[in-house]
């Protein structure tokens, strides 16, 4: 990938939302440059979309955790993240290698809502957890460019 291509993709990285214009001034390039070189990213898959982020805490979810399931036997058929995917309090699901199976982010408002998520995500995954409860997030979803 071009230098220039990566440094179009920091800045939309910190900012999806700046202007063709102003990747322009910070890259070099014309607007309608600009415009073309994002557009190539896109349908090359590069770039995969746009999104807002939204501070949970503004929302009243003020405790996320990560949750390792694994199915309680071994032959049972892999579809953990069809099983689980209705429980809107979980943001993200990872399938991941080690002990467990899959990794959940969750989001929720308190330890008891965190206690009783655990218990809809045993009985409906069929599966046995175990849970970090995070205290702080120094930094998250950095650029990868």
């Amino acid at each position: 990938m071009e230098k220039l291509d990566r440094q179009i993709l920091s800045l939309l990285a910190r900012d999806g939302r700046m202007s063709y214009t102003d990747i322009g001034k910070a890259t070099g390039l014309s607007t309608s440059a600009a415009q073309q070189r994002v557009r190539k990213l896109e349908q090359r898959g590069v770039i995969t979309g746009y999104r807002a982020m939204i501070a949970g805490d503004a929302l009243g979810l003020m405790l996320t955790a990560f949750i390792e399931v694994k199915p309680f036997f071994a032959e049972q058929p892999d579809d953990t993240p069809e099983l689980l995917s209705d429980i809107e309090q979980i943001v993200s699901c990872y399938s991941v290698a080690g002990e467990a199976n899959y990794l959940l982010k969750v989001q929720v408002g308190s330890a008891a809502e965190l206690e009783e998520l655990l218990a809809v995500i045993r009985s409906k995954g069929r599966v046995s957890t175990h849970t970090t409860v995070v205290l702080s997030t120094p930094y998250e979803d950095r650029p990868v460019v």
